[in-house]
């Protein structure tokens, strides 16, 4: 767990203060927006209409600047940087949450979800809101979910059941929920820095992985997988954080516009995101290298049954209430 210095308490509460002495001197604001990801993709997009609509509509309070591809922090220092003040808004992977709110861990139970309007569902509801409010008292408040996308599983050989992942070598992130949703499977999980991923899978360090279409095709992944097994297994989604005391510290009138624009903002994502997916895919079938396995209904449930033990490893953890909301999105 990341204990604040003294360092970050200080720059904390100057934020606090900070952001309404700006506005009242006539200064713009100036809100720093990292991110780790290319700006042509749906988080990059994301941050630079946000800068947009954010300028047009606050016009001398705020400026936003938007640094993409890790160009200010990358992933290993991010979460530090924001709780020190020295950047303000982040989208991090959900898979980064678990040691600053453990509940947070519920979207990466495998096979929770049927599908995004599911997904959908649970992040508009009490409980999926509660969750963007649930670091506040470790200084982090969570503003929207942004889509990746649901998973695929790859991998060098056909698999159409969870007995075809035996013995095998799964690329995963850093999360404690992943490493168990592959040893359910009797497989290995290896966690592997993203950027390592294609060669990982071409040397055969890792046998296969999980993403979405999008980001296997922008990794060219399947030029090193000849299998995809269209599972939906699991969500890849990002949450928008920023500084709690930064956010709160905004002039209520400044506050209350950029939340309205993030939820702008949040549909345009959310539909980029969908589209990449299907444009992906398509494009993966088009180049012919890989063969994508679709599940009958009655396999994908032995692949869930398989997989539910991860649930209940983490019901403590996350919550017996909040995986039955999960559940009960499913059923819209």
């Amino acid at each position: 767990m990341f204990k604040l210095t003294a360092k970050a308490l200080l720059c904390a509460a100057f934020l606090t203060a900070g952001a309404s002495l700006y506005a009242a001197e006539g200064q713009p604001i100036v809100i720093k927006f990292a991110h780790v990801v290319a700006e042509h993709t749906p988080k990059g997009q994301g941050a630079l209409i946000f800068k947009k609509l954010a300028e047009e509509r606050l016009p001398g309070k705020v400026k936003v600047e938007v640094y993409p591809n890790s160009s200010l922090f990358g992933d290993g220092k991010e979460m530090e940087a924001l709780l020190l003040g020295d950047v303000h808004m982040l989208a991090p992977s959900l898979a980064k949450f678990e040691h600053y709110a453990k509940p947070i861990q519920i979207f990466d139970l495998p096979f929770l979800f049927d599908n995004m309007e599911a997904v959908d569902r649970f992040q508009a509801s009490a409980e999926g809101k509660a969750l963007l409010a649930s670091m506040e008292g470790k200084g982090i408040t969570g503003l929207a979910y942004w889509h990746n996308g649901l998973k695929q599983l790859s991998s060098n050989k056909p698999m159409h059941e969870p007995k075809d992942a035996r013995g095998m070598k799964f690329r995963v992130q850093a999360s404690a929920v992943l490493d168990e949703q592959f040893k359910a499977l009797r497989a290995a999980p290896r966690k592997m820095s993203f950027a390592e991923v294609y060669q990982g899978l071409q040397t055969g360090v890792v046998n296969g992985t999980e993403n979405t279409w999008s980001n296997y095709y922008s990794q060219k992944v399947h030029e090193v997988q000849p299998y995809f097994t269209a599972s939906d297994h699991g969500l890849i989604d990002y949450m928008v954080i920023t500084n709690t005391k930064f956010w709160k510290g905004l002039p209520d009138d400044v506050r209350a516009e950029l939340e309205s624009i993030m939820v702008e903002v949040t549909a345009e994502v959310n539909r980029q995101a969908d589209d990449l997916n299907k444009e992906a895919r398509a494009a993966i079938v088009k180049a012919g290298t890989s063969e994508i396995i679709e599940l009958t209904p009655e396999q994908r449930e032995q692949w869930r049954e398989a997989m539910r033990p991860v649930w209940k490893k983490f019901e403590k953890d996350i919550g017996a209430e909040l995986i039955q909301a999960a559940e009960a999105a499913n059923r819209g």
